[in-house]
């Protein structure tokens, strides 16, 4: 029989998507009042439109939290320090390096993070989880961030700007099947040009998630690493668990 700790992190792992949702759609009053403060009328009665800026002001609250949660993996996964789902101490494959490109920026939530890894960066910095070891430390010469959320592409531009990485850091405000036409935007990645992909908790929310992890892979150079850290199928539990999640999950893609 379970005990009473085991329960317990069941029960918050199944009611943190419901918890999730409800926290976005808390965010509306704020929204709608930032929309009527900066005019944006047209926006706020675009339900695709209000949709974006609502995500924009729920991110940019919940955001850090997640962060805090996830560094744990993730900056080990950065440093190829990860292995079959597993942290390990040593270097068991390559850290991010040479041009990368972030799925899903947002605000710059691991911006932070990603300068570490810039050109010429000899040291990490051990009380943000990032150990001082040569061997961890890729280098990063070039980085694009896809961010097509207006509000969070802006407020990305100035977090690279802040934490002094604009020099190498380009924002990509269009979708993944954009990135590659200059029309769209002020800039153009081609295929075969990049040599790391990096994805954190984004692939869940992007659309046709099948047709553009096709499109990125496109932009891949022959060898190169995509670094992934998502929301998985559940693969333990029974048919009772994956049903439950199927249904949360058709509930989130609803979630404004």
């Amino acid at each position: 029989m379970p005990d009473w700790a085991t329960v317990k992190d069941v029960l918050v792992h199944l009611i943190d998507p419901w918890a999730f949702m409800s926290i976005s759609f808390a965010h509306i009053p704020a929204t709608v009042v930032g929309l009527i403060h900066d005019k944006k009328y047209r926006t706020l009665f675009s339900f695709s439109g209000f949709r974006e800026a609502l995500f924009g002001t729920f991110w940019a609250t919940v955001g850090p939290n997640v962060k805090t949660n996830a560094e744990q993996r993730v900056i080990p996964l950065l440093q190829g320090r990860v292995k079959g789902g597993v942290v390990h101490d040593d270097v068991l494959s390559s850290p991010i390096h040479g041009t990368v490109l972030e799925v899903g920026a947002g605000s710059g939530m691991w911006a932070d993070v990603f300068a570490r890894f810039r050109e010429n960066a000899d040291d990490t910095d051990a009380a943000d989880g990032l150990r001082n070891r040569k061997s961890t430390g890729g280098h990063i010469t070039k980085m694009y961030g896809v961010e097509p959320n207006p509000i969070s592409a802006k407020a990305l531009q100035q977090r690279v700007k802040d934490i002094g990485i604009d020099d190498i850091y380009q924002v990509v405000p269009v979708g993944i099947e954009s990135v590659d036409d200059s029309t769209a935007w002020d800039g153009k990645i081609e295929p075969g040009s990049i040599d790391c992909i990096v994805g954190i908790l984004c692939l869940c929310s992007i659309p046709e998630p099948e047709k553009n992890i096709k499109l990125l892979y496109r932009l891949l150079k022959p060898g190169g690493h995509w670094y992934v850290y998502e929301h998985v199928k559940v693969w333990r539990g029974g048919l009772l668990l994956g049903l439950y999640q199927r249904k949360s999950r058709l509930s989130w893609s609803r979630c404004p």
